[in-house]
Parts: structure tokens; sequence; C-alpha cells
């Protein structure tokens, strides 16, 4: 499960990291990361199962939800680049700000029901977007907690958002009262919002309470006495006779194939390969073939997982005439799938097979998954798109754990730090591919409910088929 995370560890740990590691680590202050990964996947699908609904009593068509729950994906793209960024000086703060923003962002959304203001909904969920520090906690992991428990505590990262996503629709579906308190109106629509400023407020003061801001230690802030440790190492490297060599051969290797990837004249091609990129550009031509094949993979997985997910009530309710709750419990279901998936692959079938073979395997059960999506038996049964929903997304969590665990092999050590790295690189993909999808509902609910099904699941099959034979050209160099 901890391969989701996709942290990539530095090659040569120094004494000093470890002594770093020790210094750094605050278990209060882990598990408040972990509570904002949960609560931010809390947020972002409890509105799924009303999101239609809420559209269509403030004067909107009811796939205007694809809009509503994209706003917070399209917010993400840009807090994911300055929470990176803000996370290489503090911890604290953002996780301060995230907590404000996000309070004041449901607060928003619950208020448009009595302003009867659909901009006002869209300008909430753009702040819960820009509340998004799933940067800052991802990084928390990777430089404030020791090796020896980093394995748990990336475990506990994925297993946060997988309950999180599951306790959303859920909770969402026990949100059944209509009343009037203060001019403010408590419903279906409009609770989601309030819980989860409650939820923000409660967990702001909590933060502020108990978390620790970590040291900061950098190379240019090495006290004396680590100084002369790392030189006395140093002298006896070289003391070593024929291991100097090698390595300096290694590194001046490692240096060149960095330097191929970037291209002649290019600022970040140096002496020091292990520096971080300081651009999405230059973080770009570092991505071998192979690498961007699957960061496509996990563009295409995101896509059709949202696709799924976001357009399940419009559909649900056309076809089958579905409750808030039925869709809700759905959802729900689908969401409690995932710890039991990445226990089953990471038990057993990852260690009966390759991660290529899982990889690709993944992908044509995913294809399978969308073509039994589409409405080409009349009529549409409610077997036919649950067991269809669930093959998808089942096969898309373990494409997910494959893809992001191949990816923290293969990219270069630059994108293991810094603000531009292959965690953010990874999310940026996934965030994407989410405003695309939530996109596509929208503007394909103005051709009519009746086909918004068949419509969204078409770009879904492409970018699958287009994966897949992606794979099969790069398989070779996938290991």
């Amino acid at each position: 499960m901890a391969q989701h995370v996709l942290l990539m560890q530095e090659e040569l740990p120094t004494p000093i990291d470890s002594q770093v590691d020790d210094q750094q680590y605050h278990f209060m202050s882990l598990f408040l990361n972990l509570v904002n990964t949960f609560l931010y996947m809390v947020n972002t699908y409890i509105i799924v199962p009303t999101a239609d609904d809420y559209a269509m009593s403030l004067g909107a068509a009811a796939t205007v939800c694809g809009v509503v729950i994209g706003a917070m994906a399209v917010a993400q793209i840009f807090s994911s680049v300055y929470f990176s960024a803000w996370s290489n000086k503090s911890y604290f703060r953002p996780l301060v700000f995230s907590s404000v923003v996000l309070f004041a962002g449901n607060v928003m959304y619950a208020l448009a029901y009595d302003f009867n203001s659909i901009m006002v909904l869209l300008i909430g969920r753009l702040f819960c977007g820009l509340g998004s520090a799933r940067a800052v906690n991802r990084r928390y992991i990777s430089d404030c907690v020791p090796v020896k428990v980093r394995l748990q505590a990336s475990a506990g990262f994925v297993s946060a958002s997988a309950l999180g996503m599951a306790c959303g629709p859920a909770l969402a579906g026990l949100l059944q009262c209509n009343s009037r308190l203060f001019k403010l109106t408590f419903n279906q629509e409009t609770l989601p919002g309030w819980v989860m400023a409650g939820a923000w407020l409660v967990y702001l003061l909590w933060l502020w309470i108990s978390f620790m801001e970590p040291p900061r230690q950098s190379e240019e802030n090495v006290s004396p006495a680590q100084q002369t440790h790392v030189e006395s190492s140093e002298n006896d490297s070289l003391e070593n006779g024929l291991k100097q060599p090698l390595l300096l051969s290694l590194e001046g290797k490692k240096q060149e194939e960095d330097g191929d990837q970037e291209g002649d004249g290019s600022e970040e091609c140096s002496n020091d390969s292990r520096l971080p990129v300081t651009s999405i550009a230059s973080a770009y031509r570092l991505l071998t073939p192979s690498v961007k094949v699957q960061l496509m993979i996990y563009f295409m997985l995101k896509y059709a997982m949202e696709v799924l997910l976001s357009a399940s009530s419009v559909i649900t309710t056309y076809y089958f005439s579905w409750s808030t709750g039925t869709v809700a419990v759905f959802l729900a279901c689908l969401g409690l799938t995932v710890l039991p998936i990445n226990v089953v692959v990471g038990t057993y079938i990852s260690n009966m097979f390759e991660d290529r073979q899982i990889l690709l395997a993944s992908e044509i059960m995913v294809c399978i998954g969308i073509v039994f999506s589409f409405n080409f038996i009349v009529p549409y049964t409610v077997v036919q798109y649950v067991c269809s929903g669930l093959i998808m997304f089942a096969s898309a969590e373990v494409l997910e754990g494959v893809n992001l665990s191949l990816l923290s092999r293969v990219m270069s050590s630059r994108l293991s730090r810094g603000t531009y790295n292959g965690g953010l690189l990874s999310t940026e993909a996934g965030t994407i591919a989410r405003v695309i999808a939530d996109a596509t509902i929208t503007i394909a609910g103005y051709l009519g409910e009746s086909h918004l099904l068949n419509i969204t699941l078409l770009p879904s099959l492409l970018i699958c088929v287009s994966s897949i034979i992606a794979t099969l050209c790069t398989y070779n160099s996938l290991y």
C-alpha cells in the first residue's frame, strides 16, 4: 500500500540524515498529517451523491455536477505547486492555511443554497481545492519520518485516503434532514458543507495545540562537529583504495545519463547530478519514454475513476431511480474495496508475478470494465452497471499501486526532492485527468442524460486502449 505514495529514497543516506530523522520525528504531528489526508478525501467525495440535486435546486442542469465536483480539482492543480514549494520552508503554516481555506470554502458551499447562487457554490469548491495540502502530507512522510517507520507511515497515508474516500459518500447518505435555523437551511445539499466546515475548525484547533514544526537542517547549516564527522567519513572512503574510483565512475556515469536526458545547454545539467530540478520543464526533460507512458497510465486510470464516481448520481437516477442514500452506499462500497485489494496485491499477487505483468493485466481489466459499462444492452440493468463499475474501479486501484511502484524505481533521482518532484508530477497528471473528466460530464449533459453514459465512457475507452498499446511498446523497459 505504501507504494501509492511515490516516495523515492536517496541512494546513499548519510549518518547526518539518520540523526535528522530522529530529531524531526513527532508521532502526533505525523498523525495530524494523516488526519488532514483523511478529512480532505472526505471533503472531496461527500458532495458526490447530492451534487446533481444541489445544482438543480439552484436552477442549473443536473450534469453541472461535473463542474461542481471538478472545481476542486481545478484549484488543486495550482495548490499542489505552491504547497510543494511552501513545504521546503515549513509544514505547520501550510497546514494552518489549508484548514482555514477549507473552512471558508465549505461555509460558502453551504451558504450557496440560501443565496440561491451557483457562483457562490463554485467559488466554495474552488476554495476547497486551494486548500489541498496532500503535497505537504506526502513531503512530511518523506522528510520527517525515520526510515524504520516510513513504510508504515506511507501505508497509513494510503489507508487514510481510502477510508476518506469511503466515508465521504457514506456520511452524505446519513445527512438526511430538512430544517432552518437563524435563516440558514440545513438539508441534504447544505449539510455536507456545514459538517466539513465544523470538522476543519476542530482540526485547526487540534493542529494549533499539538503540531510540532520539525527542525530544519540544510547542508549549509551543518554544525562544526557534524562537518568534522562528514570530512572524516570522506577521508576514510579515500583510504579504501579501489572502492573510491568505482564510486566516482558510477557517479560520473549517472551525471552523463542525466545530462543526455536533459539535452545540451540545459541549466540543470551541472557537476552535481543530485541537485533538484527548478521547473516543470526541467523535470519533464528528465522523463524517459517509459516514465511518460506510466504517467499516461496514471492519467487514464484517474480519468476513468472520476467519470465513474462523478457521474454515478446522475446515471443511476436516470436509469434506476436510485435515491441519494442508495448512491451513497454504492460509492462507499467501492471505496471500501481499496484496502483489501491492496492487501491481496501486496501480499500474494506481487510475489507471483512481475510488476509489469500486473500492470498490463490491470490495464486490460480496466478496459473490459469500461466496455461492459456501455449501454449496448436494452434495458440497462443494475447488475451490469454495478459489476462493470466494480471491475473498473478495482482494476484501476491495482493499476495505481503497481504503476506508482514502477515510477518510483525508474524516475531520475533528481526528482526525489525539491518542489518539482516525482510525487508532484504524478499528482498533477491525476488532477488534470479529473478536471477533464468532470468537464466531459458537464459538456455531455448538453446532449441529454440519455446519452451521458456512452459519451463519457468513449474517451475513457480510447485513452485506455492507447495506454495499453503504449505499454506494449515499452514493455521491455519496465522492470
